[in-house]
C-alpha cells in the first residue's frame, strides 16, 4: 500500500509544482536585450581584468564600483562590486547568464547588455572570477556554495530570507501545520533565524482547536566555506520555549535545547548533497523526551533555456531520529520538487511529501508545500 500511496502523492506534488510555476512562466521566459558585439577584437591573451577595463569600465567604472549618472546617461544604480554583501551572495551562474544574455534574463536593468556572441565561455568565466577578486575580503562564502532548500534539513549558507511552510496531514486526525521562518543574516557568516508556528488540530468531526505553537529561536555560523572542493560546514544552537497550549494539542510544554551541525557538498555541476544532525535535549523528559536526529538531502537543479531560464529542482530527504534510552528508529522519506518563480530567482516554490518508512502506526504521510522569497535580492512583489 505505502509504494502505491507514495507513486500517486509524488506525482500529485510534481504536477501542482507545475501548474503553480507556471504562474509566471511567461515573466521567466521574456526576451532579453540583443547580443552586442566588442568594437575592437581582443589579444588572444585577454583575461578578465583587460576584457573588463577595456569594455566594461565605461558603466562600470575603472574600480568596479559604477560609473556615475553623468558619464552612462541614465540612473538606474550601478553595482558595487567591491561590496562583499552583494558580490559573493549569487552563484556563478546568475553571473554568467547575465553577461551571456543582458539584464533581463535574471530581472535587471535593460542597459546591461548581452555579449555572449561576443565573448565565449572561458573569456567570460575569466572575466566573472576578475569581477568576484573585486571582493577583497574571502571570508564570505560565495553564492555557488548556498544550495537549494530541502523541507527538513537545513543549510549551512547563512541567509537573508522569509520561507512559509505548510504541511497538511492526508489521512488520520486532521492537522494542518503552518511555520513562518525569519532569516537574518549577521555580517560574513553568521545567521539568526525565528520560527513562528501556528498549528490547526481537529478534535472532533466539528471542532478544531487552532493557536501559536512553540516559538524557537537559532543562531549559527559558517566555520568553513571551500570553493575550490565546494562543500561548506556550519554549526550552531537552537532553544525552543513553550509558548503554545500543550493542554489542547498546540505545542508541547516544554522549552528544547538543540545544539546542531550541517555539511553541504556538490556534486558535479548541479547536484549536491546535503546534511543536518543535532541533538534535543527535552527541560521536562515525562512530557518529551531527549532524541537525536540525522537528515540528509540529496538534489539536482536544472535550468530552462540552456541553463539561463527558470531553475527546477527535484530532492529526496531521508530523515532519521531517535529518542533516548532505546526508542525506536523513526525514518521518514520527503520526496519534492522546488522552482523558481521570478527571473531574479529570489521567489521560490517548493512541494512535496513526507511518508512514514517506519514506525507507521499512528503516523500519516503529509503532504507539503513552501513559499520562499529572498528579500535579501528583491521585493516580494518584484514580478521580474
Amino acid at each position: 500500500m505505502v509504494p502505491r500511496a507514495l507513486t500517486s502523492v509524488v506525482v500529485a506534488a510534481i504536477l501542482y509544482a507545475g501548474v503553480a510555476g507556471a504562474i509566471s512562466l511567461h515573466a521567466a521566459q521574456d526576451a532579453t536585450t540583443p547580443a552586442t558585439s566588442l568594437a575592437n577584437a581582443l589579444p588572444p591573451d585577454a583575461d578578465g581584468e583587460y576584457i573588463f577595463k577595456n569594455n566594461c569600465a565605461t558603466c562600470h567604472g575603472p574600480d568596479g564600483k559604477g560609473s556615475p549618472q553623468s558619464v552612462v546617461g541614465f540612473d538606474v544604480p550601478l553595482p558595487d562590486f567591491t561590496d562583499c554583501p552583494t558580490n559573493t551572495v549569487e552563484p556563478f551562474g546568475d553571473w554568467n547568464s547575465v553577461i551571456h544574455r543582458g539584464g533581463p534574463i535574471r530581472g535587471l536593468d535593460h542597459h546591461m547588455p548581452a555579449f555572449g556572441d561576443a565573448l565565449s565561455d572561458a573569456q567570460i568565466e575569466s572575466v566573472v572570477k576578475y569581477l568576484w577578486s573585486l571582493c577583497d575580503n574571502p571570508a564570505w562564502p560565495r553564492g555557488d556554495l548556498n544550495f537549494p532548500r530541502a523541507f527538513f534539513t537545513e543549510k549551512a549558507f547563512p541567509e537573508s530570507e522569509s520561507v512559509w511552510t505548510t504541511g497538511i496531514s492526508t489521512s488520520g486526525p486532521k492537522s494542518i501545520g503552518n511555520d513562518l521562518v525569519y532569516e537574518h543574516r549577521i555580517k560574513q557568516r553568521s545567521q539568526y533565524e525565528i520560527t513562528i508556528p501556528i498549528e490547526f488540530q481537529q478534535t472532533t468531526p466539528s471542532g478544531w482547536v487552532k493557536g501559536l505553537g512553540d516559538v524557537e529561536f537559532a543562531l549559527r555560523r559558517s566555520f568553513i566555506a571551500n570553493l575550490e572542493h565546494s562543500f561548506i560546514f556550519a554549526a550552531g544552537g537552537a532553544v525552543t520555549l513553550p509558548t503554545g497550549k500543550d493542554e489542547v494539542g498546540v505545542g508541547e510544554g516544554v522549552t528544547v535545547w538543540e545544539p546542531f551541525a550541517m555539511f553541504a557538498k556538490g556534486i558535479g555541476a548541479n547536484g549536491f548533497v546535503q546534511v543536518h544532525g543535532g541533538y534535543m535535549a527535552s527541560s521536562n523528559r515525562t512530557n518529551v523526551e531527549n532524541s537525536t536526529y540525522l537528515r540528509q538531502a540529496w538534489g539536482y537543479t536544472y535550468a530552462q533555456d540552456h541553463g539561463f531560464g527558470r531553475a527546477w529542482t527535484p530532492m529526496a530527504e531521508v530523515l532519521w531520529s531517535k529518542e533516548s534510552h532505546g526508542g525506536p528508529n523513526v525514518v521518514d522519506v520527503v520526496p519534492q520538487m522546488q522552482v523558481s518563480l521570478t527571473k531574479l530567482q529570489h521567489i521560490l516554490l517548493s512541494v512535496g511529501v513526507s511518508v512514514p518508512a517506519t514506525e507507521r502506526e499512528g503516523r500519516h504521510p503529509q503532504f507539503l508545500t513552501y513559499f520562499l522569497w529572498d528579500w535579501f535580492d528583491g521585493g516580494l512583489f518584484q514580478r521580474k
